[in-house]
């Protein structure tokens, strides 16, 4: 009789714990994808380093020229080639202007640069990838075809013939920093949306035969919809991973444009323009390479970091 009280006992404990188990798995928030992903982006140690540099670096250039407000076209030939300094904390050009104001305000335009070409890119390769990948057939035979003709195209020849062409008619009409500005951005976005088109197309490919695509099908969904609102958040994390590294190479081609000449004008002291004043300057004043080529280095290399990370964090068939 006692045993059969102590089996009971132990019984009515074991489904009073499995209650509690249940009713907190119940009380307990469902992980999101993005959750997920941050979780297992922080574990990505040199992401999480890129991240901070890069956020340090965006928010210098935006707030820096508020709170060191030196002009950054001041002439003064009393401090010309003046080395770092408290005054001047990364020296002074030929012309005496200070560097580090030179190099906070045109991080806006290197980075403005950066984001506005990678839209563009993504923008373009995102809509031709998923009418490729969507409809297929004669449109996809098209459409890869045209992206293959972009592919071959040699890229810096093109940008320098165009960039020579087109240049001053569209300072005419727009003003000479605006109109560099939609031209470089224009050129830059047209031949770097090449990958992310194939990248969508192979997406959309194997998801639109997927069973909840079907079930879309089946409740007489129009094309519009399931593209956008059922494949397409899908297709996010890898366009995200793709946009990232598309800031670093549309940075990287501003700054060797500015360092050819065919960037922006004098005034409008982008990083790849820095680093063209100081071309005859290196051996004497060494400063005025190494500050410009730092902070290009700082920024592509901390994109590079928050790309892998987030390709890490957004691959579920990566292992973590």
């Amino acid at each position: 009789m006692a045993e059969v009280t102590n089996t009971q006992t132990r019984s009515a404990a074991a489904t009073e714990t499995a209650a509690a188990q249940l009713t907190a798995l119940r009380s307990k928030k469902p992980r999101s994808l993005w959750s997920d992903a941050w979780r297992q982006f922080r574990k990505h140690k040199l992401a999480l380093t890129g991240m901070i540099i890069l956020a340090m670096l965006v928010l210098a250039t935006l707030v820096g020229p508020l709170v060191w407000t030196k002009d950054r076209s001041a002439i003064d030939f009393a401090q010309a080639l003046k080395g770092p300094s408290f005054s001047n904390p990364m020296g002074t050009d030929d012309l005496g202007r200070d560097i580090f104001a030179r190099i906070l305000w045109g991080g806006r335009i290197s980075l403005a640069v950066g984001v506005s070409a990678m839209l563009v890119a993504i923008s373009l390769g995102t809509m031709v990838g998923a009418i490729s990948g969507f409809f297929g057939g004669v449109i996809d035979s098209i459409l890869m075809r045209i992206t293959d003709m972009f592919i071959s195209l040699p890229a810096l020849p093109l940008l320098l013939l165009t960039i020579y062409l087109f240049r001053d008619k569209l300072r005419a009409q727009f003003g000479p920093n605006l109109g560099i500005f939609l031209l470089i951005v224009f050129l830059i976005g047209i031949l770097n949306w090449m990958p992310v088109a194939r990248l969508v197309r192979a997406s959309f490919l194997s998801l639109k035969e997927k069973e909840f695509v079907e079930a879309a099908r089946c409740v007489g969904a129009s094309r519009s919809s399931i593209m956008l609102r059922h494949i397409m958040p899908n297709v996010l994390g890898p366009v995200i991973v793709a946009a990232t590294l598309a800031v670093g190479g549309a940075i990287i081609t501003e700054s060797a444009l500015s360092f050819l000449g065919l960037g922006f004008p004098p005034d409008i002291p982008t990083w790849g323009r820095l680093l063209l004043d100081s071309i005859n300057f290196m051996e004497l004043a060494p400063w005025m390479v190494i500050f410009p080529a730092l902070v290009i280095f700082l920024a592509v290399l901390s994109i590079n970091y928050v790309g892998d990370g987030l390709r890490d964090a957004l691959d579920p068939r990566r292992t973590h």
